[in-house]
């Protein structure tokens, strides 16, 4: 899928296995803007597996700006029980810092909305740091609200081998 913008320089299109090594290069670049270089483990095999193999657990929307690689939009499908319904659960979006305020990031929210409204999604979510402040702005000037009476809990490595009983 390839999809046209407003802006006749910018393109966003549904990521496929070629892309696993651009979508890393991304997702590294969002982990060191978020000052998280070091959580990242994932690779190129992993990606290819995760993203286009047998059982693909998410999609991605890349953002071309005259026909180079801008930006990415990596999300998943949760489900609401309240709702009835799916949901998108928007885990990246990053622009590279030399097309920031071109409007990619907003046509791939924009592109993301279609996306829930099609596949009659009943809400689309992230997650933002609370001290990216430029992101929160622009996610409010576009209608978002923040859910700050919610906390994030999160298990993983060795806590999660526990849980599980292994």
């Amino acid at each position: 899928m390839t999809v046209e913008t407003p802006d006749p320089n910018l393109q966003l299109r549904t990521a496929t296995d070629a892309d696993a090594e651009l979508i890393l290069s991304f997702i590294k670049a969002l982990a060191e803007y978020e000052k998280l270089s070091h959580e990242v483990v994932a690779d190129v095999e992993t990606l290819r597996k995760t993203l286009f193999g047998e059982r693909q657990v998410a999609e991605v929307i890349i953002a071309e700006y005259d026909q180079k690689p801008a930006g990415f939009a990596l999300f998943f499908h949760n489900y609401s029980t309240f709702l009835g319904k799916p949901g998108i659960f928007l885990e990246d979006l990053f622009v590279q810092p030399e097309y920031r305020g071109k409007g990619i990031g907003k046509q791939l929210l924009v592109q993301l909305a279609k996306i829930a409204v099609e596949r009659d999604c009943g809400r689309v979510e992230w997650h933002v740091l609370d001290w990216n402040e430029p992101a929160i702005k622009f996610y409010r000037n576009l209608g978002a609200q923040s859910l700050d009476d919610w906390t994030t809990f999160r298990v993983t490595g060795e806590v999660m081998e526990k849980l599980a009983g292994m």
